[in-house]
């Protein structure tokens, strides 16, 4: 008999979850409200903000982001073509023209030094999201003078020189889709400081909540999802030591394979929302070693943005887009199948 198929991505949800979704059905309010408010609290104490607001997804936080910064037309806005559509999306539906930029080859997050080339009169923000659990060299990026906007939808709880990720740029953003580090379902967040910037990102948040008509939307988060995330924060900590743990044991896999496992440098703590290995062999010949032994490995970005585009002068990005590979990592997994995952590396990975 054949063993289960292990996925890719699996929430991490139990007993807690639903008694918290049950009580708020319970309690006949389960639109926005004091569970969402509560939910904001607790995300800035965890990025190191003073304020979030919730919203409907991740896709929207950045949209409502972007706008309080004031982004429109003939503004440019710095992203990474190694990460999700979602970036691209939001600046364009801002009116803003997004520039993508090639990553650093060993971290996969946006290079500074292919920034800088690309940085213009009309770039007002860049984009920089924390790969695969990792945190991004926010600091050299902010030097350039122009808005940053932290991407932490794949990277929560971990720091940099002790400070959170979440609380180094203009404002951040999280997603809480069901695969992400905490999840509500879909979701997301909009971080900051600035009480005039989250203000704005509030009223545009919802309509009829301005003293004069603007153009705002219904971006709102429910109680039922606040809820469930409440419950995921009180969990971030154990989640965050349990994936710590899976990717050790990981990490003596990778090896075995004659490859280099995702180490964090000093100074910084990886989250292993992803745990991403470079190959030594195109990364379709080891996603079909993977499937024939039931294990769902992934291409960490399934397609650049600059593949969608049709646009060429990203060595970085589609190296990396050919070459790594997202191996299953999540608190979910049982010890058992970390076993067969880890077994199983050397055969997957090999050259």
């Amino acid at each position: 008999m054949s063993e289960p198929f292990i996925p890719h991505s699996r929430p991490a949800l139990g007993e807690p979850e639903a008694s918290a979704v049950a009580a708020v059905v319970r309690g006949g309010w389960i639109a926005q409200g004091r569970q969402v408010e509560a939910f904001e609290q607790a995300m800035a104490k965890v990025t190191g903000q003073s304020q979030g607001v919730a919203v409907s997804s991740g896709t929207a936080a950045l949209y409502l982001a972007l706008m309080a910064l004031g982004i429109g037309a003939r503004d440019e806005v710095v992203i990474p073509s190694y990460v999700c559509t979602a970036l691209w999306h939001a600046v364009r539906l801002t009116g803003a023209k997004p520039v993508l930029a090639d990553i650093d080859p060993v971290t996969f997050h946006l290079s500074p030094q292919a920034m800088t080339r690309v940085l213009t009169c009309h770039t007002k923000a860049v984009i920089v999201p924390h790969m695969f659990g990792l945190p991004a060299d926010i600091e050299t990026i902010k030097r350039h003078g122009v808005h940053v906007i932290e991407d932490c939808a794949q990277t929560l709880g971990v720091t940099v020189h002790g400070a959170p990720v979440g609380g180094m740029g203009k404002l951040a953003i999280c997603s809480f889709y069901a695969t992400k580090l905490l999840t509500t379902g879909e979701g997301g967040m909009v971080l900051g400081r600035d009480k005039s910037l989250v203000g704005r990102v509030r009223a545009l948040r919802q309509y009829d909540e301005q003293h004069a008509p603007e153009c705002a939307f219904n971006y709102k988060m429910t109680d039922l999802q606040a809820a469930l995330g409440l419950c995921q924060v009180a969990n971030l900590e154990g989640f965050l030591d349990r994936r710590q743990a899976i990717a050790a044991r990981y990490h003596e896999a990778v090896r075995k394979a004659g490859l280099v496992p995702p180490l964090a440098p000093p100074g910084r703590e990886h989250g292993y929302f992803r745990y991403v290995v470079r190959l030594s062999i195109p990364v379709g010949s080891a996603l079909e070693r993977a499937r024939a032994l039931g294990i769902g490995c992934r291409r960490p970005v399934s397609q650049p943005i600059h593949r969608y585009l049709d646009l060429s002068g990203f060595p970085e990005t589609e190296a990396a887009w050919k070459r790594a590979i997202s191996i299953p990592l999540y608190p979910a997994l049982t010890d058992a199948e970390v076993n067969r995952i880890a077994g199983a590396l050397p055969a997957i990975l090999a050259g």
